[in-house]
């Protein structure tokens, strides 16, 4: 089950890991990599398609966040890509930035990472801890050599 399709949580928003075709990881490494992670965090709904990883559900119960991680490949993701260089055309990028892209530039797949927030009335003081988050696109991007990227501030991660 999505998460989109559990009412305990809201999505708040999308980010992305560019990787090439050839690097799409097994499902036992995205397991290994993210079994490092220690039991902060719990992993439902694991999918793979030929032994490569495809999708799975990542819950942080302490960081009241979850999240949902697809795999997409073909036409689409080089779209995205031709827009996101376009939207970034005009703006002065940081030397890691420009690296970034140029790396996404070659990829021909990602991971769409649908990042939601935990509904509950007993923890409505808490905030949502994007460190879920970020642990967990820096875990799947470096086994996949990928380029995480946060489309809201245009900017890698």
């Amino acid at each position: 089950m999505s998460l989109f399709e559990d009412e305990k949580y809201e999505y708040c928003d999308t980010f992305f890991i560019y990787l090439k075709d050839e690097n799409r990881p097994t499902l036992s490494a995205v397991h290994e990599a993210l079994n490092a992670l220690g039991q902060r965090c719990v992993v439902e709904n694991v999918r793979e398609q030929d032994g490569k990883f495809e999708s799975a559900t990542i819950k942080f119960a302490s960081d009241c966040s979850a999240m949902d991680i697809v795999y997409v490949s073909g036409p689409e993701v080089k779209a995205q890509l031709g827009e996101i260089k376009e939207d970034l055309r005009t703006l002065t990028l940081a030397q890691d930035m420009q690296h970034a892209l140029q790396k996404m530039g070659s990829c021909e797949s990602r991971f769409d990472i649908f990042h939601f927030e935990e509904q509950n009335p007993n923890t409505e003081d808490e905030f949502l801890d994007p460190g879920g988050l970020l642990t967990v696109v820096g875990a799947i991007s470096s086994i996949c050599d990928g380029v995480g990227y946060d489309p809201q501030s245009q900017d890698a991660i």
